[in-house]
This record gives structure tokens, sequence and C-alpha cells, in this order.
């Protein structure tokens, strides 16, 4: 049973002819099904219950089996803390939030013919916005082996190609500084999707060279970033240093509205990445040189453990930053050889393919599947992709 039918289900109301209760036998009564959360954290939000004649509203999680909940550490995330139901499938076992807590669980009661489900399959997929693979869907769902091998293996090199590019206009624009290029790609990364671009801006604004004079004294690198970044406040006791070292280099701060803060977790704010950046130029001396040395996975993430970053944060670097410049500086195989030795990604559009039956096993796989979505099936170039080539011969 794939999650998006559920979340289709769940959405559709289609579990409404069903007597619904928790675990525990307490009766649920679905008021609104709530808002569908496309973005991080609970799968629907503003959902309204009945549980036994308590009226509540809050958040919901959804999964196939309740061990999911512990697959994807959401017992370790404080985000998780006011989930008022985790609806699954199958409730293999009780679940605990982040402060020790009970959550009720409700195995959702709906028609499991199966004909019906692959109806639903077929719905939920073309429903989804996030998804373009419905286009062959159907055929890869019944036939996995149709995405090949060797299709994925183009498409990884084909994407570190592509990041290779990028890296080579960041050395034009650098006047060919590996150094500040590795600085600037890290800066951006450090923002994720959401601040991304600003942070970028910021590592431009604020060059390596200038935090390197400063290396040994943290509390001058992150006045130095955060004032740049014009979130340092006045009555701060690091403002003054910001305006003797701003003057002192003859630094521009970027503009304060290209920050975004709305709907961010704590750990995700401007304030928090910049200040964990600062952190690893203090505590990191040719970064860059040590990345290229080796491809041992734990010693990497040892590299970047000085930001307090979560594992898979720091994975997230190695995957888009660490793995293209090893990419770029020629060493082709080491990079790849990286990325089979990452644990695979996990989002939106990684589970519309598992969802329809591709395995992922490493970064190496979920980096090649990100590139067939965002080059081929996104645009609906289906004519172009081996995938539609199988599909049409078999």
């Amino acid at each position: 049973m794939p999650e998006i039918v559920l979340h289709y289900i769940w959405q559709k109301g289609l579990f409404q002819a069903f007597p619904q209760a928790t675990t525990d036998g307490r009766v649920v009564q679905v008021l609104s099904s709530g808002r569908h959360n496309l973005d991080a954290g609970p799968d629907f939000t503003d959902v309204h219950l009945l549980i036994d004649g308590i009226e509540l509203v809050g958040q919901i999680e959804i999964h196939v089996d309740s061990h999911d909940w512990y697959y994807h550490h959401h017992d370790l995330d404080p985000a998780y803390n006011r989930i008022l139901l985790h609806v699954v499938s199958h409730a293999s076992q009780p679940i605990y939030n982040q402060a020790g807590q009970l959550i009720p669980q409700l195995q959702l009661n709906y028609n499991r013919d199966r004909d019906y489900v692959d109806c639903m399959l077929s719905d939920a997929l073309q429903m989804d916005s996030a998804t373009a693979i419905h286009h062959c869907a159907e055929q890869l769902l019944q036939d996995p082996s149709l995405l090949t091998d060797g299709w994925k293996r183009t498409m990884l090199n084909s994407r570190l190609r592509c990041k290779m590019d990028s890296i080579s206009r960041l050395l034009h624009l650098t006047c060919n500084d590996w150094r500040q290029a590795f600085y600037i790609s890290l800066a951006h990364a450090f923002g994720f999707h959401v601040n991304g671009v600003p942070m970028e801006l910021l590592a431009i604004a604020t060059p390596i060279s200038v935090l390197s004079h400063h290396r040994d004294h943290l509390d001058q690198l992150t006045a130095l970033l955060l004032g740049q970044a014009s979130l340092l406040k006045e009555d701060d006791s690091r403002y003054k240093e910001y305006l003797f070292l701003q003057h002192k280099y003859g630094l521009v701060p970027i503009d304060l509205s290209l920050w975004k803060h709305g709907r961010l977790r704590p750990q995700n704010s401007p304030e928090v990445r910049i200040t964990q950046l600062a952190q690893l130029i203090h505590e990191s001396q040719n970064l860059l040189s040590q990345c290229l040395e080796t491809t041992d996975v734990k010693q990497l993430q040892a590299l970047f453990a000085p930001t307090e970053m979560g594992k898979d944060s720091i994975n997230s670097l190695l995957i888009n930053v660490v793995a293209p410049f090893v990419y770029a500086r020629g060493q082709h195989q080491a990079a790849i050889a990286l990325l089979q030795a990452l644990p695979k990604e996990d989002n939106r559009i990684i589970r519309q393919w598992r969802y329809i039956g591709q395995p992922t096993h490493s970064a190496a796989d979920t980096q090649a599947l990100l590139h067939l979505y965002q080059t081929y099936c996104e645009s609906s170039r289906c004519i172009s992709c081996a995938v539609w080539s199988e599909i049409s011969c078999s």
C-alpha cells in the first residue's frame, strides 16, 4: 500500500462510510481532513476531529506502518510533538513523540478491494502536483526494470556534470579561486532550498579571504557574517565589532528583506545556519583539501561535526557540495563512490519513485532519480527518455 494512497483516502474522505477508532478503542469522527502540507513537517494541518466526543484541532501524520514513525525519526523531532493522531494502514507498535508522550493511532478503515486501491493509486499519482511520473507510472509499477541500471548511471553522471557546470561558473566569478567557490557553494547548501540564494549572496559579499583573518576568533566570525546578513541588532554586544570590521574591509551587507523566516523550524532559521557556518570556518582549516583527500563517509562527516547539524543535514552537504567538487576536480569515480556510500535521500520526489516500485539503496540512486524527474518527467520529455523507449518496445 503506497503512502500516497493513504494521503488520497484521507484528503478525499474516502473512509467516511466506515467506522473509525483509535487502537485503544476511542471513536474518531473527522469533521475536517485539514490542509495537505507539501513542505517539511506533519502531513496535514488544521485537522478538525472528535475523539470520544472531545473536539480537537491540529496536525496529523500519515504512514503505511507505525514503524515508519521511527524510520523517519519523528520521535526525535519536536516539530511532531503536537500531533493529534498517527494515521496508518497497519498499527504494528505504539509510538512516542520527542517529549516521551504516547501518540494515539488510527488504523484507517476503508475499502481494501485491490481494484479499488489500484484506481486510487492512479488518481493519487495524477492528483499530486509534486509528480509528473504518472506518464509511465502504471508500466513501471508492473515492471520496475523498465528503468534500467544503465539509464540510472547515465542520469547520475549527467547530474554531476550539471553541478560541475555550476562550479565552473562560480570559478569564473571568483577568478578561478577554488576555495572561494567551495565556500559559496557550501553557504548556499547551508541555506537549503528556502534561504540558499541569500546565503550564497552573503558568501559573495563576505569573502573567505576576509573571514580567514579571523578564523581563530569565533565571535568575530559570527559578528561579521550576521552583520553582513543584516541580522545583527544594534543592541547586540557584537554590533560595534561588526561595524569596525565592516569599515576595515569595506564590506557592503546584503538586504535584510532577502531572508525568509516563515514556516521554518528553529534549527533552520538563517541566524542558526549562519552561526553554524561560522563555527565550521572556525574549526576547519583547508576544508576543501581535506574533503578531496578521502571518500570515507565517517571521516567526511567528522569534518562537518563542529556545526552540530544533524546527520541528515551533514549528508546533504556531502551529496550536494562535496561530491560535485570531487567530480569537478576530475575524480569522477571517487565522487560516484562517495554517493554510493552515502545513505539515500528522502523527499517528495523520491517518495513518488518509491511508490511505483523503484528501489533506492544510496544517494547515487536518489540523485539519479532526481535528475530523471527534473530533466525528463517534469517537462514531459518522454520521447527523449530511455524509460519511454523501453515501454514502447515492450
